[in-house]
């Protein structure tokens, strides 16, 4: 059998603790499967003192990560840390640059970073593997990176955050609004104190960013992704969607078009009879379109100690065997340019409620500003006119218009407002048919 690779590890939170349970307690399965030992030889992390459960003592401690990246003793660097900067950054840069492989589970890193760090990592004979950056336990890394090569991608999209996607089913089982979700969220370890980066669409977006690159051989481009988050939804889009036949989520989407790339996050109506509407709770899944192989969505847990920790050891394991991988595909110099969609060209069908003031001619208005920009409708409901009548003596109109552009309805919906007949900020939900 091969020598042993020796492992370091920086970053003991959850998902630390979980890889040293996994690597430790399957430690003879994992070396017969890697054909050599897997063995953690260094740590890193903040706090030394810190009761973690597992067993640091055998391991030697880095106060600085980035000496642990630097230690002769160490092959291989884990990086578990977080942070699109500083320490985590600084790990990275060091390991590549003596030429140690990384694994990371840092979407936030990679999003900002992806490109120089995979030119330094390829400038030393290392790479980064990361799977355990998008989707949790779910290996859509390995199937756009490895599996599906012989495939062209026309389309990735994908429940890629377990809060929001808890958020969005609790709201719709049980009728709740989405701030007592939100707590609910927070009281079950779902959600961070401070939930900003998960609910408005930004983890989403960094993940969306690295499966954009793997699928279309394009450089990583993050501040290219339109971002949205579930903050604004309500009950009654819940209910109305559910009438309609369709269940929102929060999608990432990223697509091939006539105008370029076009990349976007935010809460979308499904139909009710796609896989993705079927994904509830902290569950994530992936829907991947392809030619020849047509469409797959992978279904799994995205996040949480376990599953992460699970997608960590993976890598460990595929480096262990001498698998080496380009970081995102291909050669980081062999990466196309992304050409940009700008998000004011998608086209596709959409969901308007509005809070119109019930009054002679604000119907007509509505129409008639729909009717100049050439946006068909293919619905008008207004149900339940006195009871969602509020105290402003306004009621909810929902428009379900035909395909058209992101443009022509955000103008549209600028025109409304303009004329003085909305009593609030309208809400636009995309559609996914």
């Amino acid at each position: 059998m091969a020598d042993a690779l020796r492992i370091g590890i920086a970053g003991l939170g959850t998902v630390g603790a979980a890889t040293i349970r996994i690597l430790t307690s399957a430690h003879n399965e994992l070396s017969v499967r890697a054909g050599r030992p897997i063995r953690i030889v260094a740590v890193s992390a903040r706090t030394k003192g810190r009761d973690r459960g597992v067993d640091l003592s055998g391991y030697r401690w880095h106060d600085d990560p980035v000496a642990l990246a630097q230690d002769p003793e160490v092959d291989l660097v884990v990086e578990l840390m977080g942070g699109s900067d500083g320490q985590a950054k600084a790990l990275v840069e060091a390991a590549l640059a003596a030429g140690k492989p990384v694994v990371t589970a840092n979407k936030a890193l990679l999003a900002a970073h992806g490109q120089s760090l995979a030119l330094t990592a390829e400038s030393h004979g290392a790479t980064i593997a990361f799977e355990a950056a998008a989707a949790g336990g779910i290996p859509v890394i390995k199937a756009l990176r490895e599996a599906l090569v012989g495939n062209t991608m026309r389309r990735v999209s994908g429940i890629l955050n377990g809060t929001c996607n808890y958020i969005l089913s609790r709201m719709e089982a049980e009728g709740l609004d989405f701030q007592q979700c939100l707590k609910a969220a927070q009281e079950l370890g779902y959600a961070e104190a401070d939930p900003t980066f998960d609910i408005e669409g930004y983890d989403t977006a960094h993940k969306l960013a690295l499966l954009t690159s793997l699928a279309f051989g394009t450089e990583v481009d993050g501040d290219a992704v339109y971002v949205e988050g579930i903050s604004g939804v309500t009950p009654l889009d819940l209910e109305m969607a559910e009438e309609l036949g369709f269940r929102i989520k929060l999608l990432g989407v990223a697509e091939r078009t006539a105008a370029g790339i076009e990349q976007r996050v935010h809460p979308t109506m499904v139909s009710r009879s796609s896989q993705l509407a079927g994904v509830m709770g902290v569950t994530n899944a992936v829907s991947i379109d392809a030619d020849p192989v047509g469409t797959i969505t992978l279904v799994g847990p995205g996040a949480g100690g376990g599953a992460t920790a699970s997608a960590v050891v993976g890598d460990i394991v595929d480096l262990a065997r001498g698998n080496r991988v380009a970081t995102f595909g291909r050669p980081s110099n062999e990466l196309d340019k992304p050409v940009r969609a700008p998000m004011q060209r998608h086209e596709g069908g959409y969901y308007i409620r509005l809070q119109v003031m019930d009054r002679p001619g604000a119907a007509a208005i509505i129409a008639t500003r729909m009717a100049e920009r050439g946006i068909s409708l293919e619905s008008i409901l207004q149900k339940g006119r006195d009871a969602r009548r509020n105290a402003n003596g306004s009621v909810p109109v929902i428009l379900i218009t035909y395909a058209t552009t992101e443009l022509l309805i955000r103008n549209a919906v600028a025109a409304i407002a303009e004329d003085g007949v909305l009593d609030g900020p309208p809400q636009v939900i995309r559609i996914e048919r």
